[in-house]
């Protein structure tokens, strides 16, 4: 068993009954390119089966948890969750990208941390886990790693936009991005943000972009807001809200 599954398997919800699977599945087309032996594949096809996996099964946990919502509705969410940067986020959890194999060139240029690359191998190992374990274990493989904190992720893709308006509403005053500086090579770097609303500081926060750096501030401080105002209600206010 190679150490870097092994590894792999410690972070996830499932364990592989065949190894050569989740290798594939952690395989990227510029190491598969790369590597003199032929019959090393890349995850290309494992990515498309597991696509199609991922959709049915964030489609039935929605059919089922907003039985109320009309087929637009549905759709919405579904595209928010299924989206790359959603199976990126959720992929940062489980340190996916610390174990995909790469080419020389892929991971020179930042490869690694590319949102396209680590949300393309999320769907490849969802395919593994389908053709290993059958569609049980992929649903429940989904459940755990991806729609365990949908609300969450939700929020954290509406995040600026939310910011923006609970300021608003709640008289606050101008939500403002202030760049903080950058550090890394140009094709790796780390951009960091200061968030003010009001004039008053109320995160910080970095990313691999400008904007992923900003709608990650935008999201601490939606979880901090919310935070504060739920340890500010009164007792007596609680027990009703209950």
């Amino acid at each position: 068993m190679a150490a870097k599954e092994e590894e792999f398997q410690k972070q996830i919800p499932y364990q592989f009954k065949d190894m050569g699977l989740l290798k594939r599945a952690l395989t990227h087309s510029s190491f598969a390119n790369e590597c003199r032996n032929s019959s090393v594949k890349d995850n290309e096809r494992l990515e498309f089966l597991g696509d199609a996996v991922l959709e049915i099964v964030v489609s039935d946990f929605l059919f089922r948890h907003y039985p109320d919502e009309q087929e637009g509705v549905l759709s919405k969410k579904r595209v928010e969750i299924v989206c790359e940067p959603t199976l990126d986020m959720c992929a940062r959890a489980i340190h996916l990208s610390d174990y995909i194999y790469l080419g020389k060139g892929e991971e020179q240029t930042g490869g690694r941390r590319r949102p396209s690359i680590v949300s393309d191998a999320m769907e490849a190992v969802i395919g593994a886990v389908y053709l290993d374990g059958g569609f049980e274990a992929a649903f429940s493989y989904v459940e755990e790693v991806v729609l365990k904190e949908v609300k969450g992720k939700q929020l954290y893709q509406d995040a600026k936009t939310a910011l923006q308006e609970k300021a608003v509403a709640d008289g606050d005053g101008e939500v403002r991005y202030e760049q903080a500086g950058f550090t890394g090579p140009d094709h790796n770097r780390t951009f960091y943000v200061n968030l003010y609303i009001g004039g008053r500081k109320v995160t910080s926060a970095s990313g691999h972009s400008k904007k992923a750096a900003e709608q990650q501030a935008a999201y601490e401080a939606l979880l901090l807001l919310n935070q504060k105002e739920t340890v500010d209600v009164p007792e007596t206010d609680r027990t009703k809200r209950v």
